[in-house]
């Protein structure tokens, strides 16, 4: 039975509160539109009421008193001269594995290559293979693990992938340890299956190994995962040297036909046709875009497609290029973050941290990655007329900074900001421990 977490909790004495607003992505000039509403002048801070797992109500506390009375039976929480934020949403992560990749990491700082070291059998495989040896318990309780760093860090929902079984068994395998995680923490959990993360080593003898390879994820591990209901999207890896834009409109059509909305990883290393294929079949969204060409921008922009950024990739692999956030924004592109929470190229779970990096790598504002990290990552993963922001009606999914505004979230960087996490109306975290 899944977790239930639905409550009523006033929120009160907090400094300041700061959202997006809206149910549909925000673009261009508007994704740096952040209402701000404080109390200047006042001992009395915001409130923000929630009722049912929802929120009732925004503002002053005259206003709510007026309305409300009281309230001698809900519960309370004192926001301490904090502020208030959407709980962030991580549109791009890849939690269920076994194993680790430490080794790597020095090895890249010695010099060597991302590709150089997955040539070598390291990479993604070394993981596929770690994780084909892990029980489904065990994977189970890692992703229990990388769920209460992203609720520590303010995530209240996270998209998540398979990939790292790159079989029938050991992808379904993946995603029922999903599930069953899911199923018992307060983080939302929106499943994807990335079975085209990589070619098998069992399929990289020779090109027909590797077209019978694109044959059975369209054949038998997309209807089998959709069968179970284990996936709400799919995705492929669509990038030079793994797969091409041909085989990534394969698999990703394979999913649209039983149901999965596509998404991509795109333009990672090389301009790979990614953006455009993303623009071309409505994908939810395009992700990476390190090395999108101008075509790809043009073909974006307009099309409805949200640019997922992982500016944590860039940073671990030590890379000079980021994605090109900016000239994204100013094409009208709506433009989401995440973590890319992986044991090889991203290995983080905090969403504070990835803003700093958007702030301080891609020249986001704080307001736009504000809103990169909430409603637009809501949108692209479909919930954004459910969370995302701070308004009457929306599922009551919050995270209290300690900080006296919003300002805060990028300029005291190098700690975890959070105070306390809601989700439903609940506090399910505070500061020192997670309550549910």
């Amino acid at each position: 039975m899944r977790l239930e977490v639905s409550g009523d909790l006033l929120i009160e004495n907090l400094a300041e509160v700061a959202t997006p607003e809206g149910s549909a992505p925000l673009r261009g000039a508007e994704q740096g539109r952040v209402l701000r509403t404080r109390n200047p002048g006042s001992e009395e801070g915001v409130e923000v009421l929630c009722r049912a797992g929802r929120i009732d109500f925004v503002g002053l506390p005259e206003l709510r008193r007026e309305r409300f009375g009281d309230l001698p039976d809900v519960s309370r929480l004192d926001g301490k001269r904090g502020t208030l934020i959407p709980g962030f949403v991580d549109p791009h992560t890849h939690i269920p594995w076994a194993g680790t990749r430490e080794t790597e990491l020095f090895e890249r700082l010695a010099g060597k290559t991302y590709q150089a070291i997955a040539a070598e059998g390291g990479g993604i495989l070394s993981t596929v293979a770690s994780t084909r040896r892990a029980s489904e318990d065990e994977i189970t309780g890692n992703v229990l693990r990388h769920l209460d760093w992203m609720l520590a860090g303010g995530t209240t929902t996270v998209e998540a992938k398979s990939g790292y079984g790159l079989n029938l068994a050991d992808e379904l395998k993946q995603l029922v340890a999903l599930d069953r995680a899911a199923a018992e923490h307060p983080v939302r959990v929106l499943p994807t299956l990335l079975a085209a993360h990589e070619v098998p080593p069992e399929h990289r003898a020779d090109e027909r190994g590797r077209a019978r390879y694109v044959d059975l994820i369209c054949d038998e591990i997309v209807p089998a995962v959709a069968a179970r209901g284990l996936a709400r999207f799919c995705d492929v890896f669509c990038e030079a040297g793994v797969f091409s834009a041909e085989e990534s409109r394969r698999v990703l059509e394979a999913g649209i036909r039983h149901g999965l909305a596509p998404r991509l990883h795109a333009d990672e290393f090389a301009d790979s046709g990614g953006a455009e294929l993303a623009a071309e079949l409505g994908a939810l969204s395009a992700d990476h875009l390190m090395a999108v060409s101008d075509r790809g921008i043009e073909a974006l922009a307009g099309s409805g497609v949200t640019a997922v950024l992982l500016p944590g990739t860039s940073f671990f692999l030590k890379k000079e290029r980021y994605a090109p956030a900016r000239r994204m924004i100013e094409s009208g592109i709506p433009v989401a973050l995440a973590t890319d929470c992986n044991p090889g190229s991203s290995y983080t779970e905090s969403m504070p941290m990835i803003v700093t990096l958007a702030v301080f790598q891609l020249g986001l504002s704080v307001e736009e990655s504000l809103t990169a990290a909430t409603l637009n990552a809501a949108c692209c993963l479909g919930v954004g007329n459910e969370v995302g922001t701070i308004e009457v009606g929306k599922r009551a999914d919050l995270a209290l900074l300690d900080a006296p505004n919003l300002l805060h979230l990028a300029y005291h960087y190098g700690v975890n900001p959070i105070a306390a996490v809601v989700r439903g109306g609940r506090l399910v975290y505070r500061s020192g421990g997670r309550i549910v």
